[in-house]
């Protein structure tokens, strides 16, 4: 069903901005730098491949790689949604994105009892919740028909459980055990977009990087792609987002890079 509904959502969307090529509109995808409020509100649908070590009970876990088409496929609830308010020259961002991933595996080994060893099968779970939030103060560095540049300052918290259970098939005997971590690093970075020939297409762009909070040695996060303006209050995107976390040896994600496509349709009022 998750695979069907992202199909869907990116055949309409790409269909919506092929038509919108021949839509007679002369809005510019530029920002207006000026003394009164404007906001923005964008959800959007993030599809990462994740690869991952993660350091559960003292011991390094390799195992942890999914592609996007896994992810949609283990994905149990979630949203991802960012915002964003300006006056002037200055003003604030947000992003959130919060999910629940599952994973059911079986695992065929062999088992001692006092016959011999035996064939046995294990049925594995993994849960991982995990919640990233963004948050900074952004001023406006270029504006002009072309290009819009905001310079940002902020924190990035994440706040990540994982759980790992464990079933002999066929028995009531079972183990199970999570572990979290959580920490807020400060980042820096920039944000925008730059207008194509003069059209209402345009390149959106991100980049941030940071660390130092506690159990992070370093994060990043990029993102690039392309967008279109329908009418001043409607642009859609289709970009490649990617955020990286190295954490220190105690901490859960050891080098962890989240990184696919991204589809977002932002409103502004």
């Amino acid at each position: 069903m998750k695979h069907k509904l992202f199909k869907i959502v990116s055949a309409t969307t790409m269909s919506f901005l092929m038509s919108g090529a021949y839509a007679q509109s002369d809005g510019s995808p530029i920002p207006k730098v000026s003394d009164h409020w404007r906001f923005e509100v964008t959800p959007y649908l993030w599809a990462p491949g994740i690869n991952s070590t993660l350091f559960f009970n003292d011991k390094y876990l390799n195992t942890v790689a999914l592609s996007s088409s896994n992810v949609l496929g283990d994905l149990k609830s979630g949203g991802m949604i960012s915002a964003e308010a300006h006056y002037g020259n200055w003003g604030i961002m947000g992003d959130l994105v919060s999910a629940t991933l599952h994973q059911n595996q079986t695992i065929s080994t062999t088992a001692p009892t006092a016959q011999g060893a035996v064939p046995a099968k294990f049925a594995t779970s993994a849960t991982l919740q995990q919640t990233i939030l963004t948050g900074a103060a952004t001023y406006t560095v270029i504006s002009n028909k072309d290009a819009y540049f905001d310079g940002l300052v902020g924190v990035r918290s994440i706040a990540i459980t994982a759980t790992l259970g464990l079933v002999l098939d066929g028995t009531s005997l079972n183990a199970s055990d999570s572990k979290s971590t959580s920490t807020v690093d400060p980042i820096i970075g920039f944000k925008g977009r730059y207008r194509l020939a003069d059209s209402t297409w345009y390149i959106p762009l991100y980049a941030d990087i940071g660390g130092g909070g506690g159990t992070t040695n370093m994060t990043w996060q990029g993102m690039i792609g392309v967008g279109k303006t329908f009418d001043k209050w409607i642009d859609v995107s289709l970009a490649y987002r990617a955020l990286y976390y190295d954490m220190s040896n105690n901490g859960l994600l050891q080098k962890t890079t989240m990184k696919g496509p991204q589809l977002a349709a932002s409103f502004n009022f």
